[in-house]
């Protein structure tokens, strides 16, 4: 199965602009932009694929070239990775393809293996994502930034088969705080995506719908249209995984960085 792993990343984010550029510090003390740390996940993918970054803004286009990306020029017109990933599809030779978004620089590249393992095994599957167990200090942080005001990270909820009854910026499902189980019953959405080229044309076909357009989450498009998202449990390994979707969450990920240099 022929995979290709895209890196769609655009200037003009909402919540952080120039989000993709934002560096760094490494636990050597050394600066990298987070799009080049996705880059370099992807490198460390043990499945072969190709690797593109996917981009429609010039700043992002000569950095990521810089440090020896390959770059796909996409419109200023996509609305969101998944459209950029459908916008650059018939350029690229695969079976398979991989959205690995540039704001997750934690995402370890087994949680992709193991994507890209169940879309081989579930030949039906069109379109599936990771989904991670909270464990007390992610789920702390979703609290803390719902608390402040912040939109943070995804939750998502899913069925006895794993395929996904919905993903929210909204803490789901409602855990009493006075009563939090162990395990934690919230799943971290990671924004990694695995699509068949069939369903990328397909969500192209859609206009944007009212909940995608109220959470601002791509994904919601597939459900709002009766598609089957497969969510695929991944496990962290004790490593934490976290986005950068706030200037708050710089310190987060380099104290995350420093704890877990590998």
């Amino acid at each position: 199965m022929k995979t290709a792993i895209l890196i769609p990343a655009r200037y003009a984010s909402t919540r952080y602009p120039g989000k993709p550029l934002v560096e760094l510090t490494q636990p050597d003390g050394t600066k990298k932009s987070l799009i080049q740390m996705s880059w370099d996940c992807a490198q460390k993918v043990k499945t072969d694929c190709t690797v593109h970054v996917l981009t429609d803004d010039d700043r992002i286009a000569d950095h990521a070239r810089s440090f020896g990306a390959d770059v796909i020029m996409t419109s200023s017109d996509c609305e969101n990775g998944t459209e950029r990933c459908a916008e650059a599809a018939p350029q690229i030779d695969a079976d398979l393809i991989v959205n690995l978004q540039g704001d997750a620089p934690l995402t370890p590249p087994w949680f992709i293996d193991d994507l890209i393992d169940a879309m081989a095994k579930d030949a039906d599957a069109m379109v599936a994502t990771p989904v991670l167990r909270c464990d007390a200090q992610t789920y702390a942080h979703f609290i803390q930034d719902r608390s402040e005001g912040r939109v943070g990270g995804t939750t998502a909820v899913f069925n006895n088969r794993g395929h996904g009854l919905y993903f929210s910026k909204e803490v789901i499902p409602f855990i009493d705080p006075g009563k939090v189980p162990d395990p934690i019953p919230v799943f971290h959405h990671v924004g990694v995506y695995a699509y068949r080229p069939a369903a990328l044309k397909q969500y192209t076909t859609w206009p944007t719908g009212t909940l995608e357009a109220r959470e601002g989450l791509e994904q919601l498009r597939f459900l709002e249209n009766g598609h089957t998202v497969a969510c695929v449990e991944v496990d962290g390994r004790g490593h934490v995984f976290w986005e950068l979707n706030n200037p708050a969450d710089v310190d987060r990920i380099e104290t995350a960085l420093k704890e877990n240099p590998q």
